[in-house]
């Protein structure tokens, strides 16, 4: 089928979340030319919805939950394009019951999150945010030598990083600690029978100096890393999660952290986001602990390259040739 147009353009299309994706520095030009007169709101509420919604032929999210109640609610929607890889804010299935195509984007902060990762690495291994406090603090104007020396500074090269999932982040982090000098080697699924260029899981957490994880959030993955594996860990060694919160039990990892069983924590993702403002990760305040916003995908280039994507998935839908499509709507 070729040539696909709206039932009703006359609907238009709604952003329910720009502001997750735009800060006011993104070219929208290549998404307003597929989506002419497209309305922009900076954040939705459930109880918006209706409103915002309306007749729109097209909805544009990125973290807005569309359970089956909604697409029941907007008969005359057809197509939902998510910004972001990540579909479990959207019934797929009810999509599909009402013949709703949905598309999302793949692979566009590859680089970003990979450059985080080192970053974080970077960041435990050389104290900075320690060093960082200390001459905000005045502590460096008040020493009587040149420089402090107070945290431990630690040197990259050399050491054994290890991934849990090798996909295309992983492979990039890989990439970028081969480029310092970090051995690099990659674990098997726990229980598994390691294939070739794989270690044994229980290997890869008993003889890395950072461990990074870069697998989705399953059942089979939830609470991979808890009290029992970071007790196998190295008491040098530093955990990195940029991958899901759930993956880690982040009870098991404060205890762990508090009690020196490892050596410091760096986290991009919590279990619940936003978290609230009294949630343990963030009121621990402990030098050994780093927590950044689930930022590490959102580089500008990563952002902008979210919107090509989005631009070409309503091209390729027009033209009924689906790209980056999870749920193929119904024919016409």
């Amino acid at each position: 089928m070729h040539g696909i147009e709206p039932a009703n353009p006359a609907g238009g299309a709604v952003f329910l979340d720009a502001a997750s994706l735009d800060r006011g520095d993104l070219d929208l030009t290549p998404l307003e030319d597929e989506l002419p007169g497209l309305m922009y709101h900076p954040t939705t509420t459930p109880a918006e919805l209706l409103e915002r919604v309306g007749d729109a032929w097209c909805v544009v999210v990125n973290k807005v939950v569309l359970d089956a109640g909604f697409f029941a609610a907007f008969p005359a929607l057809e197509l939902v394009c998510i910004v972001a890889t990540g579909t479990n804010n959207v019934d797929l299935e009810a999509a599909k019951r009402h013949g709703v195509t949905v598309v999302h984007c793949q692979g566009y902060g590859t680089r970003s999150l990979a450059q985080h990762v080192l970053a974080l690495i970077l960041m435990l291994a050389r104290s900075i945010p320690a060093y960082t406090r200390d001459v905000e603090q005045g502590r460096w104007s008040a020493s009587p030598h040149f420089c402090l020396l107070d945290h431990p500074i630690l040197e990259i090269q050399g050491r054994r990083l290890g991934l849990v999932g090798h996909g295309a982040i992983g492979s990039e982090v890989a990439r970028l600690a081969e480029a310092v000098g970090m051995e690099v080697v990659i674990a098997e699924r726990p229980g598994a029978q390691p294939r070739p260029g794989r270690l044994a899981f229980d290997e890869v957490l008993e003889s890395s100096d950072v461990l990074s994880l870069h697998c989705p959030l399953t059942d089979q993955t939830r609470g991979l890393i808890g009290k029992a594996e970071l007790r196998r860990m190295r008491p040098g060694a530093y955990l990195v999660n940029t991958a899901r919160g759930g993956i880690v039990d982040e009870g098991a990892l404060l205890q762990a952290l508090r009690d020196g069983e490892i050596a410091g924590a760096a986290l991009d993702v919590i279990d619940g986001e936003p978290p609230p403002a009294n949630h343990p990760l963030i009121t621990a305040q402990l030098p050994n602990l780093l927590v950044t916003p689930h930022c590490a995908w959102g580089s500008l280039e990563a952002r902008q390259a979210i919107v090509a994507q989005t631009a070409e998935n309503i091209a390729a839908w027009r033209r009924g040739e689906p790209l980056r499509q999870v749920v193929a709507g119904a024919p016409r």
